[in-house]
């Protein structure tokens, strides 16, 4: 096995002990070295991956979610997604989120971004599909998740986030690519 030669600018890590362990996370504190021989803890959270979905009708509408975020004491728009059980496809696990969250089951979907929501502290992929359509099931979203599903006009996005009515990393993240392919002519057709 051989492994690349070390880098100038690398931390190095001398032991990392935890904190906590939980179904959804864990919390430990890692002992780190600078290049310049300054010693640290530094805490790091281990999260399990997620996976979230823009979900965009016939009429450039996003499919959105109300919701209250006690740790910010607010209420935010926020996209349907959520944690990926041990194991499972990152569509599969974006695809259900929806339906349980929206009660809305997304139509061709795929993946948009990849993203890192704190590389210094939380190790968690998130991606981020898009899909052009649902298909309504009839079944009522789960009263935990979300005050009120809606289609926010893709038009207000951007005044959503500069308002801080949109703030998630994910969210905000896949919107912004989203307006991106849009404003570039490149975003899939319906």
């Amino acid at each position: 096995m051989t492994t690349e030669p070390r880098r100038a600018s690398e931390w190095t890590i001398h032991g990392e002990r935890v904190v906590d362990d939980t179904r959804r996370a864990v919390l430990s504190i890692a002992d780190v070295e600078l290049p310049d021989g300054v010693r640290f803890e530094q805490y790091v959270l281990r999260v399990p991956g997620a996976a979230m979905v823009i979900v965009l009708d016939d009429e450039e509408r996003v499919l959105m979610m109300w919701r209250h975020r006690f740790i910010l004491r607010r209420w935010v728009w926020e996209l349907p997604g959520g944690y990926l059980d041990p194991d499972e496809d990152p569509a599969d696990c974006a695809a259900r989120e929806v339906e349980e969250e929206t009660g809305w089951r997304p139509r061709g979907m795929r993946r948009l971004l990849g993203f890192q929501p704190m590389v210094g502290t939380i190790d968690q992929d998130n991606i981020v599909y898009l899909a052009r359509g649902a298909d309504f099931t009839g079944t009522a979203p789960d009263v935990n998740e979300a005050e009120r599903i809606s289609w926010i006009p893709l038009a207000d996005v951007r005044r959503y986030i500069e308002d801080g009515r949109i703030v998630g990393a994910g969210s905000v993240s896949g919107l912004l690519a989203v307006l991106l392919l849009k404003a570039s002519g490149e975003l899939p057709a319906p």
